[in-house]
């Protein structure tokens, strides 16, 4: 299994970035292959200023060894070794009214002393973080991801987009980092699904990403946008950081675990501004931005 879903995630990689460099039109991924001492490695690919990303990245990785300290905590046990899988992409673009989106899909396996498998399992999802709301593309994303679930079981997208509020939530704000999308995790074998069944459901959601992000993009990247448009992306930009920097699983794990820094923190935009006690005027935009994102939305 971990051989058959990193061979898909090195031939997604490969489809998503092909396909953003055509979108973007100018610049182009720079990769960087990586070693773990502890065992394993990756493949980043990070874009940068180009006609429609400011920063972007669509990262592999396949690390391996003794279980961190922090994970044999989680799982109580005092010894064992791990394989871990996945791609993870953010991207950030120029233009105040694309929006930002993440993704990530991943595969863990952990093992006993004789290499046995004691537990499997997948997660993932994606999430887009708009600046500007526009509800036909909220609609859009949302739609796209009910699709890849429906396929699968008709209760996936309605318990995955809870959990995604849920997770994505900046609990000091009291706010949502976005609009959410699907979020996740441990998505073990039962009787129900077998294993392979959860490597389709992760597969067909991740081959799903493009459709439901690059139709987007396209409709939005040549709005005509102002200095005001831009430094209020800029001051949402900020929460994007805070939410990844105090709360995400993901970048705390890396952290904890000599995770490879650079590839961690490729999440976190370029330019970022944090503005004392801003708030929007009366009746814009943005204020409507802020009250959808302080109660989540069932878009479809």
């Amino acid at each position: 299994m971990k051989a058959q879903f990193y061979k898909y995630i090195e031939n997604l990689q490969d489809t998503i970035t092909t396909k953003l460099e055509k979108v973007d039109g100018l610049a182009k991924f720079e990769e960087d292959i990586w070693e773990r001492e502890e065992g394993g490695g990756g493949r980043t690919r990070v874009i940068e200023n180009g006609n429609v990303f400011e920063k972007g990245g669509v990262n592999i990785s396949a690390v391996h060894g003794e279980l961190p300290e922090v994970l044999r905590n989680q799982f109580k046990v005092k010894e064992g070794d791990f394989f871990a899988c996945g791609l993870s992409l953010v991207l950030h673009p120029i233009n105040p009214f694309v929006p930002t989106v993440h993704a990530n899909w991943r595969y863990f396996e952990m093992y006993d002393s004789e290499g046995n498998i004691v537990t499997q399992w997948f997660g993932g999802g994606q999430d887009l973080t708009p600046y500007y709301l526009f509800d036909e593309d909220a609609i859009h994303f949302h739609t796209i991801c009910k699709t890849a679930c429906d396929k699968h079981n008709p209760i996936f997208y309605p318990k995955f987009k809870k959990v995604c509020d849920e997770y994505f939530w900046n609990s000091h704000r009291n706010e949502a980092r976005g609009i959410g999308g699907l979020f996740f995790d441990y998505q073990k074998e039962t009787e129900e699904f077998s294993i392979e069944d959860r490597f389709n459901f992760v597969t067909e959601v991740g081959a799903s990403f493009l459709d439901s992000y690059v139709p987007i993009v396209e409709k939005r990247k040549e709005t005509p946008f102002t200095k005001e448009h831009k430094d209020w992306q800029e001051v949402r930009r900020g929460r994007y950081v805070e939410f990844n920097l105090v709360h995400d699983r993901g970048t705390l794990f890396g952290l904890k675990t000599n995770g490879r820094i650079e590839s961690i923190l490729m999440s976190l935009p370029p330019k970022v501004q944090w503005v004392y006690n801003h708030k929007p005027m009366d009746g814009s935009e943005e204020e409507r931005l802020l009250k959808v994102l302080a109660k989540p939305i069932n878009w479809v």
